[in-house]
C-alpha cells in the first residue's frame, strides 16, 4: 500500500472524499459540463502599502457548436 492510497482512504473514511475513484478525463468532462468559476486576489506590497492589486475571475465551461451562442446579445 503506497502513501497516497492510505491518505486517500483515510480522506474517504472521513467523508471528506469520495469513496469511489475519478479519472482525470471523467472529472475535466463533469468540470467542462457544468462550467467552473476561477477567481482570486493577488497583491503585492512593500511596507504595508500596496502597490500592485490583481483581481482574476474566470468562467470555464463547454459551448455546443450547435446551440449559436452570442455574447454580446445575452441580457
Amino acid at each position: 500500500m503506497t502513501f497516497e492510497e492510505t491518505r486517500g482512504a483515510a480522506l474517504a473514511a472521513e467523508g471528506r472524499l469520495p469513496s469511489e475513484r475519478v479519472a482525470l478525463v471523467d472529472l475535466l468532462d463533469r468540470l467542462l459540463a457544468g462550467g467552473v468559476v476561477i477567481s482570486g486576489d493577488l497583491v503585492l506590497s512593500i511596507a504595508d502599502i500596496d502597490l500592485v492589486r490583481i483581481s482574476i475571475r474566470a468562467l470555464i465551461t463547454s459551448i455546443r457548436e450547435s446551440e449559436p451562442y452570442d455574447v454580446l446579445d445575452q441580457p
